[in-house]
């Protein structure tokens, strides 16, 4: 942390919560300032991309990355899943998507000084709240799509698609010239991200990909009228392909460049990722923390007999959701193993209470322990069977009691317990 930031916050901690309550938009402010000055404005000397909305960031982020590394730039990015300078990459720690402000900044300083020709920025509602995306100035901006998602935290639904629009209008801000926003044409909110920036307007829909075919192990879909083939499953990223295809559209890629990045894609760590030591069924691990993105999930493996590892969210937070997300359980999975996931300071028995609520057909089973939640589903599995384990994705650690971490891994846990029970299968 930069010794600038580290004084606000001795001075920020000092002042009373109503106090700091009046003055908090203009603390944020100095602070994105702050960090911009000592950085010397470095989003000014790079193209950067800034992508938001409620799913798909991380991967369109990728996406991006890799259509333009394909057309020969040197890149950085910053998302929920690694940052990236050039060559260099390091695993997201922060358990948060986008980076404080000193923090962000020193990356586009990074990509400057290393010669990167694009900067990529998954940006969020919540760092908006902290004006963390105050002061980096945008080429372009792409929203990806909205649902309902962290209300407890901005107060309302209203109030987040608020903070979503405020990165979109501080595109306004930035000196860069020919910029560009690129929207979900589908989305029923597309209209108010197109509305809030007067430069170059483009947008993607599903029918820029139809025909497409949706299979489990992957898809096929029509991009400019060629067949492409890719190792992604769902609609949902099908949608992340084309956001990305659109940008890099925009910045003079071709359609040919486009086409080779995707097919060579191999996917994104903790967003559908397959777990393989040579088993008979499928296990999958995926970041799905949503209900329309846990149904969207399910929904691509429902030809199968599904086995379910889910938790309910963070603690403290999106309460009401729990319960849809065990209807939506309910009525895909076969059967259903509830878990732990990151309590924070909330009772992990009622968080798993509330998922269970809206499980009606079938008893779920209660298994705290997120290891052994794993380990049972996976011995329940029997050949051409799917495991899906949401919640988590890459996420570094299970987040307990006044911010306690105990460092995790989900592929790591599915890894070793598939090794185990391939060992013992050899052993017996």
């Amino acid at each position: 942390m930069n010794i600038i930031d580290q004084i606000l916050g001795v001075i920020r901690r000092a002042l009373p919560e109503k106090v700091f309550a009046v003055i908090q938009p203009a603390y944020h402010w100095a602070l994105a300032f702050l960090a911009a000055l000592w950085y010397r404005f470095p989003s000014r000397k790079i193209k950067v991309i800034g992508v938001t909305g409620t799913k798909g960031k991380s991967s369109t982020v990728e996406l991006i990355n890799a259509m333009l590394m394909e057309a020969g730039y040197k890149t950085a990015l910053s998302n929920t899943i690694r940052f990236k300078v050039g060559d260099l990459s390091s695993e997201n720690l922060y358990k948060m998507s986008m980076p404080g402000r000193f923090a962000v900044q020193k990356l586009i300083r990074k990509a400057v000084n290393n010669g990167c020709a694009y900067m990529v920025i998954e940006m969020t509602s919540q760092g908006a709240l902290f004006y963390r995306h105050r002061f980096i100035e945008l080429d372009a901006f792409v929203f990806t799509n909205l649902s309902y998602e962290h209300v407890e935290a901005h107060g309302s639904y209203e109030k987040y698609v608020e903070s979503k629009l405020s990165i979109c209008r501080n595109m306004k801000r930035s000196h860069k010239k020919d910029k560009v926003i690129i929207t979900n044409a589908d989305d029923i909110e597309s209209h108010r991200f197109t509305a809030c920036a007067s430069d170059r307007k483009m947008s993607f829909g599903e029918k820029d990909a139809q025909p497409y075919t949706l299979k489990k192990d992957g898809s096929q879909f029509t991009y400019d009228g060629k067949l492409v083939t890719i190792r992604l499953s769902g609609l949902f990223n099908i949608y992340n392909i084309l956001a990305a295809a659109t940008v890099a559209k925009s910045q003079g890629i071709s359609s040919a460049e486009i086409i080779r990045a995707v097919e060579r894609f191999d996917g994104i760590p903790g967003r559908v990722q397959r777990i393989d030591v040579g088993q008979d069924f499928t296990v999958i691990v995926d970041y799905a923390h949503t209900p329309d993105s846990l149904e969207k999930l399910y929904q691509v493996f429902q030809s199968s007999k599904s086995i379910c590892v889910l938790g309910g969210t963070g603690g403290g937070r999106d309460k009401s959701k729990r319960t849809v997300m065990g209807e939506i359980a309910d009525e895909y999975c076969d059967e259903i193993i509830l878990t732990n996931e990151d309590p924070y300071d909330e009772d992990p028995k009622d968080i798993i209470n509330d998922v269970a609520r809206g499980v009606t057909s079938q008893m779920p089973s209660i298994i705290m322990d997120r290891r052994s939640a794993i380990r049972e589903a996976l011995k329940r599995a029997r050949t051409g069977d799917t495991v899906l384990i949401t919640g988590k994705g890459t996420d570094p650690f299970i987040m307990g009691p006044k911010n306690e971490r105990t460092p995790w891994s989900d592929v790591r846990v599915v890894t070793e317990e598939l090794n185990r029970m391939r060992d013992r299968v050899v052993a017996e």
